[in-house]
């Protein structure tokens, strides 16, 4: 039954040739990225920022999409991966990995913790507590100056070189993005085998009927919280990510109006598939960057783009064309 269940989500319960081709197309797309974006106009910072996006809400999705939870404070557990890294930075650590590692884990045990809080009520209660809980961290990051910066954001750290035996990586443009293709590998990597394994199916069984999970005998709430902290570990390593391409972290990273547009994103490329917010992060983020370089109020057209998809594609772009290839 979960098997079904997660089928009809969307959710990677086998995979085809036909599918192996397609990924192994797109992996070798994104390996080659740094050759080919200048040609279509691109930069590869953008790509990474991208990645960086998609990957956020990636995670998120996994509580969204397949899990039934509408989060509205995930940007806290972003936030928190970006000040972890920033922190670790400037005052403990010049290794980039172990930044990177503490970032993470901060974000993730922040939803490790107060996942049982937000689960202790369902719908729009749910909702309320995680834009709550979220904007809890973002005035302590607005009010803390002495070790946030406050309102200015936190500067004074940057991402250094890797250093293994015998060999040094600079982490310069081009290294970064592939610094970045490699945890986006790894995110997606865990977020695939969580959804092919049955407490993956226990998710999608949950969302689709949890009074029925809950008559059961399942801990649904537990599970539920489970899903929530590895949803949170995830868009904390892609916040992590984020305070390493820009060498610099704020408030805004913590805010709700991140949330909402790692919402966006889940929702126009697709929440009931696992590759539709990588669809929909492409999306956006070419959207914003072309579209703020010609009108300061470019949220009016990713508004817009969001209506139009929810009207006209309600499964999301990648949904609108599984389901136009399945005709």
């Amino acid at each position: 039954m979960s098997a079904t269940l997660a089928r009809a989500a969307g959710a990677p319960t086998h995979t085809t040739p036909r599918t192996w081709l397609a990924l192994g197309i797109g992996w070798a797309l994104l390996i080659a990225v740094p050759f080919w974006i200048p040609f279509v106009g691109g930069y590869t910072d953008l790509a990474s920022r991208v990645l960086i996006y998609a990957l956020a809400a990636m995670g998120l999705n996994l509580l969204l999409g397949f899990t039934g939870g509408l989060s509205f404070g995930h940007a806290a557990y972003f936030g928190l991966g970006c000040y972890g890294v920033g922190l670790m930075l400037k005052y403990e650590t010049h290794s980039t990995l172990l930044a990177l590692l503490a970032g993470t884990l901060l974000g993730g045990a922040a939803a490790l913790l107060l996942g049982p809080v937000a689960v202790r009520r369902r719908g729009i209660y749910f909702s309320m507590i995680t834009i709550a809980i979220g904007q809890m961290f973002y005035f302590i990051a607005v009010r803390w100056n002495n070790l946030t910066g406050g309102e200015d954001g936190l500067t004074g750290f940057r991402r250094h070189p890797l250093h293994f035996p015998g060999l040094t990586v600079p982490l310069g443009t081009t290294n970064f993005y592939y610094f970045v293709l490699v945890f986006f590998t790894l995110g997606c990597a865990l977020l695939w085998g969580v959804l092919q394994s049955p407490l993956g199916h226990a998710f999608v069984a949950i969302r689709e009927n949890h009074k029925r999970m809950r008559f059961l005998g399942i801990p649904v709430a537990r599970y539920i919280a489970l899903s929530f902290a590895i949803s949170g570990l995830v868009v904390a390593l892609a916040g992590s990510l984020n305070a390493l391409l820009d060498n610099f972290t704020s408030p805004n990273d913590l805010d709700y109006t991140l949330s909402g547009n790692l919402l966006i994103i889940a929702v126009l490329g697709g929440m009931r598939s696992f590759w539709g917010p990588f669809v929909g992060a492409i999306i956006f983020v070419l959207v914003r960057d072309y579209v703020s370089s010609l009108i300061t109020n470019w949220m009016t057209v990713i508004g817009l783009i969001f209506v139009l998809s929810v009207l006209f594609f309600p499964l999301g772009v990648l949904g609108f064309l599984r389901r136009r290839s399945a005709q």
